[in-house]
């Protein structure tokens, strides 16, 4: 959830209202329309010279280091542009949704600015609608350039983007009508169910090496308990992005590493792979994440500190989904959690608030000192909180550089881990 309080439709001539005041919803008038000011510009020239660091080494994996069969690198080529794009189209759609979402009153005031004057600056917010619906028009016409209709992907590939768009919309149904946090964590249980119901492939997994010697089994069939565990993982990736939050560009900024991250492995694991089945489920994997890295950094482009738009639980529930369905279709759900590292952390610790045993406010959010601009920790049990409290008072953008340069180091780890392991666990 961000770090916003919502507005009113009285809110053009009054002061901004308290946290735990609900948003109401109603037609603006025409002036009010006018007296919007535009949002800021995007920072696309910024974002775009920082994912330098990621695209030259991808592209060099793709074209050069590894030898990947001609239609395979031809269709990931042609997802890499029209995910770039989807980029440009997000870009020019931002603008205009935020105008639209504005008259509907659906804006929020920046509660870690509150006392300054960006803290009475209406944000609109639940932009992530427009990062979604980006993504879906560019993954259905994906279809027309790889799929036939009688490829075996097709049918998995549908219900992927179906579950998607149903988590998009359950997503945007929360922004608007601001559910409670315990019906938030059963929305993704009915996102996850085209999914689970079209999903056709194998339900084993590989047992690990040191382990076969007192199992005498190589591979373990589960049966519904492998879709109850891919069950399980759409839900906790789903939340885990909406409750690790509260900061101007974490939302957005997590999902981006995670996404670079997740591109890699699939680059790797194709290269260095020569099962053609094993090939494509880590390409189906890439057909999902590129246009979701795209799409979210021309947001991370608007939602960058200070945020000019807010994402919404549109988007952090649209992102989390896409990227657990990458996961179960890729057949990577291990390294997936892994990537997810700080997103578990923060759980761990949310864990006692979000269960009752600890009151849990509304807004568990670190307290911002007008004077100083600077974020001191709370009690709360969030990844962010934790990270005031260990590291000291800072501003809200050096936070923010740090928990994703933490993220980083988690997805390197796994990495790492991957590189010792193999031939040795699995």
């Amino acid at each position: 959830m961000a770090a916003r309080k919502r507005g009113t439709s009285e809110a053009t001539t009054a002061k901004p209202t308290t946290e735990t005041e609900p948003r109401s919803l109603g037609k603006s008038t025409a002036a009010d329309s006018k007296a919007d000011p535009p949002i800021a510009p995007s920072r696309a020239g910024q974002i775009l010279k920082v994912s330098l660091v990621f695209f030259v080494p991808y592209f060099y994996l793709i074209l050069s280091y590894f030898n990947i069969e001609p239609d395979l690198k031809r269709s990931i080529l042609i997802n890499a542009l029209l995910s770039s794009a989807g980029f440009f189209v997000t870009l020019t759609l931002i603008p205009v949704a935020s105008r639209y979402v504005s008259r509907r009153n659906l804006f929020g005031y920046d509660i870690n600015k509150k006392g300054t004057p960006q803290g009475s600056v209406k944000v609109p917010e639940s932009l992530g609608i427009a990062v979604g619906i980006v993504f879906l028009v560019f993954a259905i016409l994906f279809q027309y350039f790889n799929f036939t209709s009688d490829s075996n992907w097709l049918v998995e590939y549908n219900a992927a983007l179906a579950s998607i768009c149903f988590m998009m919309l359950l997503g945007f149904v929360d922004d608007v009508l601001d559910v409670p946090w315990r019906v938030k964590l059963l929305l993704p249980s009915i996102a996850a169910l085209p999914l689970l119901m079209a999903y056709a492939g194998h339900t084993t997994i590989i047992i690990p090496k040191p382990l076969i010697p007192y199992l005498g089994i190589e591979v373990l069939d589960l049966g519904w308990m492998y879709k109850l565990y891919m069950w399980l993982l759409a839900i906790f990736c789903t939340n885990s992005i909406n409750i690790h939050a509260g900061i101007n560009g974490l939302e957005v900024g997590q999902t981006v590493v995670i996404s670079c991250a997740i591109l890699i492995h699939n680059i790797i694991q194709i290269g260095a792979s020569s099962d053609p089945e094993y090939k494509q489920a880590h390409a189906f994997s890439i057909y999902l994440v590129q246009p979701l890295l795209a799409t979210s950094l021309a947001l991370l482009s608007y939602n960058w500190y200070p945020s000019s738009v807010f994402v919404g639980d549109t988007y952090t529930y649209f992102a989390g989904m896409t990227m657990a369905v990458a996961g179960i279709l890729g057949h990577f759900s291990e390294t997936l959690l892994i990537f997810f590292l700080p997103e578990v952390l923060n759980f761990l610790l949310s864990l006692p608030q979000l269960s009752g045993y600890i009151p849990c406010p509304r807004h568990r959010l670190p307290r911002f000192d007008p004077q100083t601009g600077l974020l001191t920790g709370t009690n709360d049990g969030t990844l962010v909180n934790f990270f005031l409290r260990q590291f000291g008072r800072k501003s809200e953008k050096s936070l923010c550089i740090l928990l994703l340069l933490f993220q980083a180091i988690c997805c390197c780890f796994c990495f790492v881990l991957r590189w010792f392991l193999t031939g040795w666990y699995k």
